[in-house]
């Protein structure tokens, strides 16, 4: 399975699991209209309660990244996931908020979070390995 959980991690599972089938579509490794394995199916393979997964899969619905269809489950949404809007602008600032906060708190300038932000960036591109947090 594509999937790596880090069930030591303090992110939930289900946030995980969004985050992994995200990376899949940002990587091409998930392409529009692929199918996803169904909730029974994916939950075992991992591990994990089906509720787990469902919830994975309907944040992922909320997100449009998917769409879910009674007899063919859950597929990458076959127009890809929409594209940066002002909604996703505001979705993002307040993600990063946080991030921010603590990294000015723990002592790091505008330059030491811009320069993680191009490591990470750096190292998604490259194909190299992700934060074991996630």
């Amino acid at each position: 399975m594509w999937i790596q959980l880090n069930f030591e991690s303090e992110t939930p599972i289900y946030t995980q699991l969004v985050h992994a089938i995200m990376e899949g579509i940002a990587t091409g490794a998930l392409q529009p209209g692929d199918e996803l394995p169904a909730v029974r199916s994916l939950a075992s393979d991992l591990g994990v309660n089906m509720l787990t997964v469902n919830k994975a899969y309907q944040q992922l619905k909320q997100l449009n990244a998917i769409q879910i269809h009674r007899k063919k489950g859950a597929i990458i949404h076959p127009d890809g996931v929409p594209k940066a809007d002002d909604a996703y602008l505001l979705h993002l600032n307040t993600s990063l908020r946080p991030i921010l906060v603590e990294g000015i708190c723990r002592g790091l300038s505008e330059k030491d979070l811009l320069a993680q932000i191009h490591h990470v960036y750096d190292e998604f591109l490259k194909g190299g390995n992700k934060d074991d947090n996630v």
